[in-house]
């Protein structure tokens, strides 16, 4: 029987939090620094949950669930104060990953027992349901199966982790990141660790704002961590700088004037990923766009990653 994201292997990352090897991508699902780490800098701080409490309501969804660290860091840091009731949603292509991490005593020593309980659930029937709130994953391919969320849902935070859109374009399509823009509520924010060009320039034509994640003080190295992308509010407007991210510094938008900018298109939410790539090849070579390479030079630096 074949699997979706192959064979899996399981991985050490740095911190000591255990991690898994897609054979079918090609791709760790996590940082080697640490996958508990990037869980915590790139999605939990960035989205300030100080800024709901328990007479609120938390709307939650989370693209590419995998092992379950962006939302069980979410859920742990919510349990430290008065949580607001969750409404989440996950998206997942293949459950063994959850299946794996919960077989696992060190991933289950990292977190409370309501988190363990839901993830529980999650395994066993697919959603979950408690006092604190409740939750229901869509097993499969995520551009189907965002569409069958409620038509009334609007998440206030959006976890994107896919793979990197060199080897998983299809989740980082304009089309893909247009539709989960759409269904932000204003002022909702998108996380992700992904610093594309192709992707900041989808996630700016749908109408969000941009913010770069800072990157860790070990890994100054490093031009950016991820990105941030708000809905506009107008009563709650995005500040310039914020826990672990700011503005787009001028080599960043330069950035997004380059032919790394141009965006991967699937128009019908079915291609796959030879095809994406394949349309986006025949475009970046025919769009008057500086290329990146020249970007590179002028700044001084090697080719960036996804």
């Amino acid at each position: 029987m074949s699997h979706p994201l192959g064979r899996l292997r399981p991985l050490d990352t740095a911190d000591g939090s255990l991690s898994l090897h897609s054979e079918q991508f090609d791709e760790a699902f996590h940082s080697s620094t640490g996958a508990l780490e990037e869980s915590k800098a790139k999605f939990v701080r960035p989205a300030e949950l100080g800024r709901y409490s328990q007479a609120s309501e938390l709307k939650l969804l989370d693209v590419c669930f995998g092992l379950g660290y962006n939302s069980a860091s979410v859920m742990h840091a919510l349990q430290q104060t008065s949580p607001p009731r969750i409404v989440w949603w996950g998206l997942e292509v293949d459950p063994r990953p959850l299946q794996w991490a919960l077989s696992q005593q060190p991933f289950r020593d990292l977190w409370a027992g309501i988190v363990l309980q839901r993830f529980e659930q999650l395994h066993k029937s697919g959603s979950w349901c408690d006092a604190g709130g409740q939750g229901t994953m869509l097993w499969g391919d995520a551009r189907q199966n965002l569409k069958g969320l409620p038509s009334s849902y609007q998440p206030d935070l959006i976890l994107m982790d896919a793979f990197s859109p060199g080897h998983c374009p299809q989740l980082w399509s304009e089309e893909f990141l247009g539709a989960l823009a759409s269904r932000l509520a204003p002022g909702g924010r998108l996380l992700t660790y992904c610093r594309a060009a192709a992707v900041r320039s989808s996630l700016r034509r749908a109408g969000l704002r941009l913010r770069t994640l800072r990157p860790a003080a070990r890994h100054r190295l490093e031009w950016s961590s991820g990105t941030l992308a708000v809905k506009p509010h107008s009563t709650d407007p995005l500040a310039m700088e914020g826990p672990g991210w700011t503005v787009l510094s001028p080599m960043e938008e330069e950035h997004l004037n380059t032919r790394a900018s141009v965006p991967y298109r699937d128009p019908e939410s079915v291609d796959e990923p030879g095809m994406i790539h394949q349309r986006r090849e025949r475009e970046q070579q025919s769009c008057g766009l500086e290329s990146t390479s020249a970007w590179q030079r002028r700044w001084l630096m090697k080719k960036p990653s996804a």
